[in-house]
């Protein structure tokens, strides 16, 4: 098995992969593979190897795929697309945590060549989108007509500290894309966009998560509601967070700060975000603090004849003994079930298909039931 990207997600998938005795081997492959993690130290047996991999490289993509039954790919979104392609080429299934609809759409395209090499391409395979839309897809189908979906997910501190109560689980700049992308929702059935950290609600967690504010933001469920306009009458995304969050950072974006574009300061052109994030991230990266990651998909419709509601709910918690985070456990883990269940067999689909379309719900919900994270049906 190969995982590509040696950051949080890649080794926490790497880790997981490991824990299976049918893995015979795992390559880990980044540019700069020596730092790994404690939990990830030594070679397991022979069986972990690192790569030194420029994935830019389309040469050293196609040598390092060579003799692996699967790739999991866990680095940033704009290479998903090549390497989907790189694996397919080299007959290798292929997942990702994806992150960006586009090029899912560009994945698609694949779906012929895919077919024909017997491999399946899956995108998405992280927490949101990736698990949430296994759970929206089998809520829909324990229904006679679905009409509203509602997906909120979070990965927060589990000791809060203003101002943000907030930390970084995973990338700052990818989190601030999402605060500054436009989320496609269902609005009447037909795909719509909202504004990020828009139309904020309150949503209730048991003790000790409690009440927590919820707002649109951009990704979170890919391409579902392109997949059900015209079968669901609403469908949205929101992220989690503890109350007041919301109401900083709308006034913060909106001063410019997040802002892409270069401005001249006393001579020198810099980025707002940029600066942004070189002021904020020391402030946000807490190595000693732990984790948590609070989810909630409710799916409302009819059964039978009468109203009804599916409703699936998780939290999970920083793991103290092997020092992985919650937003590692529900991201990692996820693509490295994934990749596991195509290279088994369980994943039966060849071609380009997205998670809800490819994973089979009881088997994924055991698998993360094996590893400690529990889906609870409410």
């Amino acid at each position: 098995m190969l995982v590509l990207g040696a950051g949080l997600q890649g080794c926490a998938c790497a880790y997981d992969l490991l824990q299976n005795p049918a893995v015979s081997q795992v390559t880990l492959a980044d540019l700069r593979p020596d730092n790994l993690p404690r939990f990830l130290a030594g070679d397991w047996g022979g069986r972990l190897r690192t790569v030194r991999l420029d994935v830019t490289d389309p040469v050293a993509v196609s040598e390092t795929l060579l003799g692996h039954a699967a790739v999991m790919s866990a680095i940033p979104y704009y290479y998903n697309a090549p390497m989907a392609k790189a694996a397919v080429e080299a007959g290798c299934h292929f997942s990702d945590l994806g992150g960006n609809t586009e090029i899912v759409f560009e994945q698609r395209k694949l779906h012929p060549e895919a077919l024909a090499k017997g491999v399946s391409v899956i995108p998405d395979c992280g927490l949101a989108p990736g698990m949430v839309n296994i759970l929206a897809a089998e809520g829909i189908r324990r229904l006679d007509r679905a009409v509203q979906v509602k997906v909120y997910v979070g990965g927060l501190p589990q000791e809060p500290e203003p101002p943000l109560n907030y930390q970084i689980v995973y990338s700052l700049e990818g989190a601030l894309d999402y605060y500054t992308t436009p989320s496609w929702v269902l609005r009447a059935g037909k795909p719509v966009q909202v504004d990020a950290l828009s139309e904020l609600e309150m949503v209730e967690f048991p003790t000790p998560v409690g009440t927590l504010e919820a707002f649109h933001t951009g990704g979170g469920i890919s391409t579902l509601p392109f997949a059900y306009q015209g079968k669901i009458e609403v469908m949205e995304y929101k992220t989690l967070r503890y109350p007041g969050h919301a109401a900083i950072m709308r006034p913060i974006r909106e001063l410019g700060l997040l802002d892409n574009k270069p401005l001249e300061v006393k001579g020198k052109t810099v980025i707002p975000r940029d600066v942004f994030i070189a002021a904020v991230q020391p402030r946000l990266h807490k190595p000693r603090g732990r984790d948590l990651v609070a989810l909630q998909v409710e799916v409302t419709g009819q059964k039978d004849g009468r109203a009804r509601q599916v409703t699936f709910r998780m939290i999970d918690y920083y793991d103290a003994e092997h020092g992985i985070s919650a937003m590692m456990r529900t991201t990692g883990y996820s693509l490295s079930i994934t990749g596991q269940m195509q290279a088994d067999g369980r994943v039966t689909l060849k071609g380009v298909h997205t998670p809800d379309e490819s994973m089979p719900f009881a088997e994924y919900v055991a698998e993360l039931s094996r590893r400690g994270i529990q889906i609870q049906e409410l």
